[in-house]
């Protein structure tokens, strides 16, 4: 590791390795028995995230008489629903510009579905009460570099010719918002973005959930899926359940249909939070919209004020380990997050004396398309979602009423779309993926410094619609 500035040796020096969300939250509900017997049921979803919760809860709102079972390997949220930044953001394919690359002639629609699963969340979050902090504050995306501003401005036209509603900023603009050296402009969507408690909206769906009648099973990792004629039977270690209906809401973690692995990798992402800001502190940076923000390079940050002021900072530095292992062990990072801690100082440096509390990782499930793709197994019995990307928050809703769609056999305006009826194109396997992934985030890495200028191997990504961008 390289030397590392003093200041920012400073800031680390009373960082615990732990979540700051579940940092004695007395929100957080008690735990649920393991599953220790045989059952039945309608609908059985595997993993109680943000996906399997969602679909919990919208199976019981269409058809309260229809029994839903979840069972988790751990405990409610303790995955990527419980560990992320509380973007919820409106985009359904991880950004306009990724999603217009890849499905130019559906973005009118994907948006206004995108726009509309923001809203009904919003709706669900103030329908059942959940204490989440939800505050719809916008976002701005920010160019930090002079070429940045070009592609903000592209987007901006493209994005308003199908229906959102962006303005773009300039230097002066943004800096009189959120003041930073490093500003050259901004991309302001204003109510595209919400920020929330992430763990507290977890467990707010939970208990949604369990107010509607569904039964959670916690610390039962699911061993076989079984196909028995006309149900599944889901095996766990000391019991199992038969189910009509099966969904796979187990995001990063191995999937239990093998054919589904090589569209998935696991890439971990890291985040800081700081000491709260003084009053002080608080008027050196503006702020007083309190938007949730990120950079627009490819390589780029999102940061956000959480409910007590602290700044929570996190991305740049995406890792990809061999073979895409799952370990508690990657989810601290000293060296990322001395690069984090870095970039915050270039971004506020006149926040320099501030120190960071809190420091963790999480694996995202990413796909070589970047936004979420569907499937269906065992004669259509078994349906998942998959490879949101680090930007499911509010796109696991959408990715839930797909797959109900889906199960029922409902046709929609959401099951017509090619990004709902495509799979992305798979990884290739070890060694070679390894490599691929090493030798892209090098080249993006060249990118950010040289103007955005994308060299022969990203050119060939985008010709071959790997289009890798982050």
């Amino acid at each position: 590791m390289p030397a590392i500035n003093p200041i920012v040796l400073n800031s680390l020096a009373d960082l615990q390795p732990s979540l700051y969300w579940l940092d004695a939250d007395p929100l957080e509900p008690s735990s649920h028995s393991a599953l220790t017997s045989d059952i039945q049921t309608d609908l059985c979803i595997i993993g109680a995230g943000y996906t399997g919760l969602w679909t919990a809860l919208l199976a019981k709102e269409r058809d309260p008489n229809r029994e839903v079972v979840i069972i988790e390997m751990r405990e409610t949220g303790n995955g990527a629903s419980g560990r992320n930044g509380g973007f919820c953001n409106a985009s359904l394919t991880h950004g306009f510009v990724n999603g217009y690359t890849r499905f130019a002639g559906e973005m009118a629609v994907i948006e206004k579905l995108g726009r509309e699963n923001l809203d009904e969340m919003e709706a669900t979050i103030k329908r059942y009460k959940i204490d989440c902090d939800f505050e719809r504050n916008g976002e701005l995306r920010m160019a930090v570099a002079p070429w940045q501003m070009a592609g903000l401005k592209e987007e901006a036209v493209a994005r308003n010719r199908t229906g959102d509603h962006v303005e773009l900023l300039d230097k002066d603009q943004v800096r009189a918002l959120v003041n930073s050296p490093i500003y050259e402009g901004a991309l302001f969507d204003h109510d595209g973005t919400a920020l929330v408690d992430p763990a507290r909206l977890v467990w707010g769906l939970e208990k949604a959930c369990l107010s509607l009648g569904v039964k959670i099973y916690e610390n039962s990792k699911v061993e076989e899926l079984i196909d028995d004629g006309d149900q599944i039977v889901v095996k766990s270690a000391y019991g199992s359940i038969r189910a009509n209906k099966v969904v796979l809401a187990t995001n990063v973690y191995t999937p239990l249909i093998k054919s589904v692995k090589k569209y998935v990798i696991a890439v971990y992402d890291f985040q800081l939070v700081t000491q709260p800001l003084t009053p002080a502190q608080l008027e050196s940076i503006g702020w007083k919209g309190r938007e949730g923000l990120s950079d627009a390079g490819y390589q780029f940050h999102y940061y956000r004020l959480t409910k007590e002021n602290e700044i929570l900072w996190g991305g740049y530095d995406a890792v990809y380990n061999y073979a895409g292992k799952v370990r508690a062990e990657y989810e601290a990072r000293p060296e990322t997050y001395a690069k984090l801690a870095t970039n915050f100082f270039k971004t506020f440096p006149q926040l320099a004396g501030i120190k960071f509390t809190h420091g963790w990782g999480g694996a995202i499930d990413t796909c070589s398309r970047f936004s979420p793709f569907w499937g269906q197994a065992f004669d259509d019995k078994v349906a998942y979602v998959l490879g949101y990307t680090g930007l499911g928050v509010a796109t696991t809703r959408f990715g839930a009423s797909v797959m109900l769609d889906l199960l029922d056999g409902v046709e929609s305006e959401a099951t017509q779309l090619s990004m709902v009826k495509h799979k992305p194109i798979p990884f290739p396997p070890e060694p070679f993926r390894f490599l691929f992934i090493r030798l892209t985030q090098w080249s993006i890495t060249r990118a950010d410094k040289n103007q955005g200028k994308r060299n022969l191997w990203l050119k060939l990504l985008d010709r071959l619609g790997l289009g890798f961008d982050s």
